[in-house]
């Protein structure tokens, strides 16, 4: 009954968030709707099947940030699959030390993990490695598609090095206080993370300055030029501001203003049928 008590539960969960993201528009309801079907018909029964639950579960977690991202902006751009990228590899090096830890536990309930065939745990401590190297590029994603500052690209860097360091512990000492330190450390990466994306990210006027800023640094444009790309700058927020429809080209991370929650930052603006 314990398995189905658990389904039954995320599957209210699922329609609660189903019902309230209806209120937002067609895509952000369609995604969740995929997301209970995925949840409910593949994930659920396939961790009794196969050792590929896992893969299929950390899509099930990483779609959420993408509905809070449609529901605001109503598209889903290049820039909205940063967070939901980072969740997905941040789940299998967390969930993998998790699973070698309570590989015994798996097989006395019946999963069908990778650790409860991986009696070694090398098969289970190189997939948390191969997954956090994953997350490296991602702080420069960020910077390189205008979401955040190179500071945070700096920082996710080191951030993404240390995770990288634990899970390569892990992998040269698989034994439970290895598989621990890299549960542990898998808690405080995503936290930091989100903080560090909500602390650099970049404003829309801000967007607007960089690419002439850049182009100044690196002798591509003459000063007069320069001159007259900051007036129609100017010209262009001036009347984005005073226009009563917001434009939605840009990610809505670049309208956030300070977030209720240190996980994603919140955006200023709402569509106008809503």
């Amino acid at each position: 009954m314990q398995p189905f008590g658990l389904l039954v539960l995320g599957l209210l969960e699922q329609l609660y968030w189903l019902t309230r993201l209806l209120q937002a528009n067609i895509l952000t309801a369609g995604l969740a709707a995929s997301n209970l079907a995925l949840y409910a018909f593949v994930y659920t029964p396939l961790k009794q099947i196969h050792p590929v639950n896992t893969w299929v579960g950390a899509i099930v977690g990483g779609i959420p940030p993408l509905l809070g991202w449609a529901a605001a902006s109503g598209q889903i751009s290049l820039n909205a699959w940063i967070l939901p990228a980072a969740l997905y590899f941040w789940q299998l090096p967390h969930f993998m030390a998790l699973a070698y830890l309570c590989r015994s536990d798996y097989a006395a309930g019946g999963f069908r993990m990778l650790s409860f065939t991986d009696a070694s745990g090398r098969r289970t401590a190189l997939v948390a490695l191969r997954n956090s190297l994953y997350l490296l590029p991602l702080g420069f994603l960020a910077y390189d598609w205008g979401v955040t500052s190179g500071w945070f690209c700096l920082e996710s860097g080191l951030l993404t090095l240390s995770m990288v360091a634990m899970a390569f512990s892990f992998y040269r000492d698989r034994t439970a206080k290895g598989a621990r330190r890299m549960f542990h450390g898998s808690l405080l990466y995503l936290p930091v993370f989100m903080s560090g994306l909500l602390i650099h990210r970049l404003t829309e006027d801000e967007q607007v300055q960089k690419e002439p800023n850049s182009s100044k640094l690196f002798g591509f444009l003459s000063s007069e030029n320069l001159r007259l790309d900051r007036e129609n700058d100017d010209e262009i927020i001036k009347t984005r501001k005073e226009s009563p429809i917001r434009n939605h080209t840009r990610p809505p991370v670049a309208y956030a203003s300070v977030a209720p929650f240190p996980f994603l930052p919140a955006p200023v603006y709402a569509d106008c049928d809503l």
